[in-house]
């Protein structure tokens, strides 16, 4: 037992000396009563004897109810906690992951999950609720309840360390405080182990949601598996969390029309096809029916038709007939241009500019070039077998490159390609290879690099190719006099991934919540920007404009799956489609049994009431006043009929 003003106690100490005294007095009472022969004359024996008894239980009756009352203003309770003079703080993490939309027994995680907090949870208490996507500090429920019920599945939801050391800091520095966290969450296994942080003068509750079924169907991924000049071949990837199924319906959508339908069975995984003709453009849905999931069961994707990208040769001579079989008209604008004959005016509407095996770079082109580079334009510069040093190297310089040092007339093997650079890292090499045919060069320039990216080296370590920011720089020229580059199949990889990084098309698809990159080949006039639209949403994404292309960038936004139209006022330039990750697909859960220092429930309410057990105040001062009540009856009574 406990007491709210135990100074009051300190009261009790005083009942002594009444005591003292009533001693005193019964025994002087008890010695005339039984010495004065007066008296025992006057007085029977037993009414001496009751006088005797009434006096004592007078005495110990008043003495009980002043201890009574005295107690009660104390104001006594039980708890099963000694800090209930404390101040208590509630942070509840509502885990709104797309997992969440799985069905529990009574309906879907998240949205029971709502119910049962706004059921259970007192209207007016202070606390804090977190989610994915939002906060709420220091509020009530009733303060929110609008807000709490439109709590919708979050597109980038958090890592289980991050939402923890998120929640906790909506905790206050304040010592003197119980602090609950509840976490309330389906902890679906993403392949990482949970871990919770442990924190003394924190209770972690953890409330695990739990599915009735975690069977699930999903669209997993789209890719253009064959193309011809007339037709392309779209496989689609699906994948299955459970039992078999059986004739599921895949669908194939453009815009609203349903273009084909197919069935699939299949335990695991598979694949299914569907065939559209080339050079169409494409706003596509892939849709299935699952019960469970839903947020993957379809995915959007486009097909436009293909931006050329402005590629322009600048050559000492006609020597580029290698690049003319590289850079075809279906898919480049390829200029090729003398240096004498330049028309310095075509360069800044370029996205590639090759300086092919020039003996010396004029100022005049080292300026153009230079502000075509600073405008998101992407060189490649391929040396001479005989330059003019200086001026290369005062064009390198210009340009934030790495100079040549001096001319190496020696044969040299190229041996060593950097696989995981942008330009060979995308499907280029299934395996490193190992024992290719190796290029050689008759003699080569090198080069002192500094913070360049080596893409392909020579054997000696020597630098044959070498990237910075977007500035591709070869140290020996190419020609078949020269060198044996030309002749193995490298050469195409490198050239064709190049120009296709200067002008990034848009992906079949993007995820959201990952950083997108992609150019829209278009000139915007001053203080014009473009949008992404569709029925629903006109987001303005971060964007960078350059002399002949923006360059959109994409990262929480958008924030809704669907095919989003690229525009410049009212004026439509291109579509690009956006899905949710299915990182949330595959329902398997964590092990919370193994967990130590958390409390474990399996639903919302049995944690708060808990809660609310453990810091119950039982009062117990009423009981010491009816105590009060009946002894002043009793001390009346016996003063009334005790004779």
């Amino acid at each position: 037992m406990q007491f709210k003003n135990p100074e009051l106690l300190y009261a009790l100490f005083l009942l002594l000396i009444p005591i003292i005294v009533h001693l005193f007095q019964l025994r002087k009472f008890k010695k005339e009563a039984f010495t004065n022969v007066a008296f025992l004359k006057q007085v029977q024996l037993q009414t001496r004897k009751s006088a005797v008894i009434k006096k004592w239980l007078i005495l110990v009756i008043r003495m009980a109810l002043l201890a009574a009352i005295i107690i009660a203003f104390a104001q006594p309770f039980t708890s099963k906690n000694t800090t209930v003079n404390t101040t208590r703080e509630t942070v509840i993490f509502l885990d709104n992951s797309f997992s969440m939309q799985s069905k529990g027994a009574k309906g879907e995680l998240l949205k029971r999950a709502i119910q049962d907090l706004i059921s259970t949870v007192p209207e007016n208490e202070k606390l804090s609720l977190i989610t994915n996507d939002d906060a709420f500090r220091n509020t009530t429920l009733k303060s929110i309840n609008n807000a709490v019920l439109a709590i919708d599945y979050a597109t980038t939801p958090l890592d289980y360390e991050a939402a923890f050391l998120k929640s906790k800091k909506y905790f206050s520095d304040a010592e003197n405080t119980i602090k609950n966290l509840v976490f309330i969450s389906d902890f679906q296994n993403k392949g990482k182990p949970l871990s919770v942080p442990t924190d003394s003068t924190i209770t972690t509750h953890l409330v695990h949601l739990k599915p009735v079924n975690t069977n699930n169907i999903v669209v997993d991924s789209l890719a253009i598996t064959k193309q011809t000049p007339t037709y392309l071949e779209l496989t689609v990837y699906l994948k299955n969390n459970g039992k078999t199924v059986t004739n599921l319906p895949v669908s194939f959508f453009n815009n609203e029309a349903l273009l084909a339908k197919t069935a699939v069975s299949f335990k695991n995984e598979t694949t299914t096809g569907f065939t559209i003709p080339n050079n169409t453009v494409i706003n596509g849905k892939v849709a299935i029916t699952d019960t469970n999931l839903q947020f993957d069961n379809s995915l959007f994707f486009n097909i436009n038709l293909p931006q050329p990208i402005n590629v322009l040769s600048i050559n000492e001579e006609a020597n580029d007939s290698f690049l003319k079989r590289i850079y075809t008209k279906d898919e480049f604008n390829y200029i090729a241009s003398t240096i004498n004959e330049l028309n310095y005016s075509s360069i800044s509407s370029q996205n590639l500019i090759i300086l092919n095996e020039l003996s010396q770079i004029p100022s005049a082109l080292s300026t153009a070039i230079q502000s075509f580079t600073n405008n998101g334009g992407v060189l490649i510069i391929i040396p001479n077998e005989t330059i003019d040093l200086k001026s290369y190297n005062s064009f390198l310089a210009n340009n934030n490159l790495n100079t040549f040092t001096a001319a190496v007339s020696s044969e040299k093997r190229l041996t060593t390609i950097n696989y995981s650079h942008p330009i060979y890292s995308n499907g280029v090499f299934e395996n490193e290879v190992s024992n290719f045919q190796y290029p050689k060069v008759n003699s080569y320039y090198k080069q002192a690099l500094q913070s360049a990216s080596k893409v392909l080296q020579l054997e000696d370590g020597s630098s044959f190719l070498s990237e910075q920011n977007n500035r591709y720089v070869f140290t020996a020229a190419l020609n078949t006099n020269n060198s044996t580059f030309q002749s193995i199949n490298l050469i195409v990889p490198t050239f064709y991934n190049i120009a296709r990084r200067s002008l990034k098309r848009p992906n079949l698809y993007f995820t959201i919540g990952r950083e997108n990159t992609f150019d829209v080949s278009t000139t915007l006039q001053q203080d014009r920007i473009l949008t992404l639209e569709n029925a629903n949403d006109n987001i303005i994404p971060r964007q960078h404009y350059f002399n002949n292309k923006v360059s959109i960038t994409t990262n929480e936004t958008p924030t809704r799956s669907g095919i989003y139209t690229i525009k410049n006022k009212e004026e439509i330039l291109n579509s690009v489609s956006y899905n949710y990750s299915r990182d949330e697909s595959l329902l398997n859960y964590h092990d919370l049994s193994t967990l130590e220092g958390v409390v474990i429930a399996n639903d919302v309410s049995t944690v708060f009431n808990t809660i609310k057990n453990d810091y119950k105040v039982n009062a117990l001062w009423k009981w010491f006043v009816i105590f009060a009540i009946i002894l002043l009856i009793i001390e009346l009574l016996i003063l009334k009929y005790f004779k």
